[in-house]
């Protein structure tokens, strides 16, 4: 659904983005992180084709957006920046003039969008009424208006209530599982990115430093806590047994392959170690990103726009 083929975006001489490439497939949900100024925006705003890459190509739906943007974004909705509405009329007429840019669309299709969004019964009402929450869903209710099959949302709960951000990654699945819509989304909440994302890419310094699945930041390599009477012995013999392929910080044990946390217990057992704990150990989203960007913080200064 999207595609960035080694792009670089340069303003001046520095390099907001370098060699970006990564791919959104159809039907995902697909998260974007990164620290600010990481170059998460500049992305965004060239596969919306409001920032022209410097080199690289850029691709949604298939089409060129540098050369056929029109057809390249004939199917996307966007929620990107601040939303700006008109806050003297009601939240409907505000669609009603927004449906312009993209086409003029029914009153039926409007209903549709404000219900989706969760706005009915507040529609008519004048803009200025409205919550930091309504005005974000109403500007979901904008993106929705043509139909869109990607749907591309920066900081989608940025200043939302823990009530808002709960009704808004709700408003998410449900509008990829029952509208089979691809969700670009670009966060600082990690949690939901966790909750919500089934692929990431992570930037730092306008550079790619992670693409890959949500199950493939996470796994652990098999480490598994262990809490016994002599931990030294016990992984000796977890060793011997080729059950472990080796241990850390004097409480992890690592599992060689094809072992379980069942036979790690029985073989200490019958060789006569207590086990008072065995845990696999779980790792989140964000404590992958935090070490990940400690990994990164040792790096030089973003690229300078290479010579010709």
């Amino acid at each position: 659904m999207i595609a960035l083929d080694n792009i670089d975006k340069a303003f001046g001489r520095r390099l907001a983005v370098s060699n970006l490439s990564l791919q959104v497939p159809r039907g995902e949900i697909y998260g974007l992180l990164g620290h600010n100024g990481a170059g998460k925006s500049t992305a965004i705003g060239m596969m919306l084709g409001q920032v022209w890459p410097s080199r690289g190509t850029v691709r949604v739906g298939g089409f060129d957006v540098t050369t056929q943007r029109t057809r390249a974004l004939q199917k996307v909705g966007a929620i990107f920046e601040t939303p700006v509405f008109y806050d003297y009329l009601s939240g409907w007429r505000n669609l009603e003039i927004l449906s312009h840019y993209t086409g003029p669309v029914s009153d039926t299709r409007l209903k549709e969008v404000v219900e989706w969004v969760g706005l009915t019964g507040r529609e008519q009402s004048k803009v200025r009424t409205y919550s930091h929450g309504m005005r974000t869903r109403l500007a979901l209710a904008q993106a929705l208006l043509p139909a869109p099959e990607l749907l591309i949302l920066d900081e989608p709960s940025d200043g939302l209530d823990p009530e808002g951000i709960h009704e808004m990654r709700h408003t998410i699945l449900r509008l990829h599982r029952e509208l089979g819509l691809t969700i670009l989304l670009s966060s600082h909440l990690l949690n939901e990115v966790e909750q919500l994302c089934t692929r990431i890419c992570v930037l730092h310094q306008g550079e790619k430093v992670f693409e890959g699945s949500l199950a493939e930041a996470t796994q652990t390599r098999h480490y598994v806590r262990l809490k016994t009477g002599d931990f030294p012995a016990a992984v000796r013999l977890l060793e011997e047994n080729r059950l472990i392929t080796g241990s850390r910080d004097g409480k992890y044990v690592i599992l060689a392959e094809g072992a379980d946390t069942d036979q790690i217990v029985k073989a200490l057992v019958a060789a006569g170690h207590p086990v008072f704990e065995i845990a696999r150990e779980e790792r989140t989203l964000e404590s992958f990103y935090l070490n990940l960007m400690q990994s990164q913080s040792t790096k030089t200064p973003p690229p300078l726009l290479r010579a010709n």
